[in-house]
């Protein structure tokens, strides 16, 4: 039995965690909001008074925190606190700078770490079937994967500090734009006369075939479980994937890539967000693409 600390219980953290306890881990864990400690409780998580608590005898330390500036505040306050030779595993969705500092912050105290963002939305941090994209040296990967295990369904070490984060904003952007292309395809569709069926049959099978298409379809029927059958409840709520996409933009920037179509889709996200959609599902996109407001 590993006895971790898990920092940031939210929509992920806390079905995250519930894994790790089912899994025979002692967990303990903090956030600032009382009802997700209060969910954490319910789902066997030792809840302590504030995060360094947490951490200091913990040996793994996980975090799922909004930004970066959030990651390295913590790192700041629990690394000096937590034993030698502790792990500290950052599943946040942060820019690369951001985490390697948090790297260098851990290896400054004498601690292992890795970043370690995650694909898979809620459906998978409930059911542990989430992808890690790691980032971090071979040693420290190899400590964290056994810790990952029960809530993961693929880990893949990316490289060394910040590669997760790396993989991570690359394959958001492709979801993104790929996620446009579709709900486009569907839209022109409609204008045709073409069914959802018809379309969903012939490109899931041809070379339009994408994940944006089979599992996650932007109209309800072909997929029973995207959420479009539920009326773009999220899933992975388009303000998340605009974050993801001014990532993908900022590090373009500062590493002198061309990403044309990244750009365009940071842009309709934006719009579709600042429509009042953030909280919707980001496939509902395609609503935004047909003219309608809501």
């Amino acid at each position: 039995m590993t006895t971790i600390a898990f920092i940031g219980l939210g929509n992920m953290g806390n079905p995250m965690a519930a894994n790790l306890v089912k899994a025979g881990h002692a967990v303990l864990g903090f956030d600032l909001m009382p009802e997700h400690l209060e969910t954490a409780r319910n789902n066997g998580v030792t809840v302590m008074a504030n995060a360094a608590a947490a951490a200091k005898d913990a040996d793994v330390v996980i975090t799922m925190l909004p930004a970066g500036k959030h990651v390295l505040s913590v790192y700041e306050d629990i690394a000096p606190r937590m034993k030698k030779g502790a792990l500290l595993i950052d599943s946040s969705t942060i820019d690369v700078d951001s985490a390697r500092k948090a790297h260098a912050i851990a290896a400054k105290n004498g601690l292992h770490s890795v970043d370690a963002p995650v694909s898979g939305g809620t459906g998978g941090a409930a059911a542990g079937t989430l992808t890690f994209m790691a980032g971090g040296a071979k040693a420290a990967f190899d400590a964290a994967e056994p810790v990952l295990q029960p809530m993961a369904g693929r880990i893949v070490h990316c490289g060394d500090a910040g590669a997760g984060q790396a993989a991570k904003i690359c394959n958001n952007m492709i979801l993104g734009i790929s996620m446009i292309g579709v709900a486009e395809a569907f839209v022109l569709a409609e204008k045709l006369g073409l069914s959802h069926q018809a379309l969903f049959d012939v490109a899931s099978t041809s070379s339009g075939q994408c994940w944006s298409l089979t599992s996650y379809c932007p109209v309800p029927g072909p997929v029973p479980n995207s959420p479009a059958n539920r009326d773009y409840q999220p899933g992975f709520a388009a303000a998340l994937m605009l974050k993801d996409l001014k990532l993908s933009q900022e590090a373009a920037q500062q590493a002198g890539a061309v990403t044309p179509l990244g750009a365009e889709a940071t842009q309709l996200y934006a719009l579709y967000s600042a429509l009042g959609n953030g909280g919707a599902d980001f496939s509902g996109i395609i609503r935004f693409l047909r003219g309608e407001q809501a």
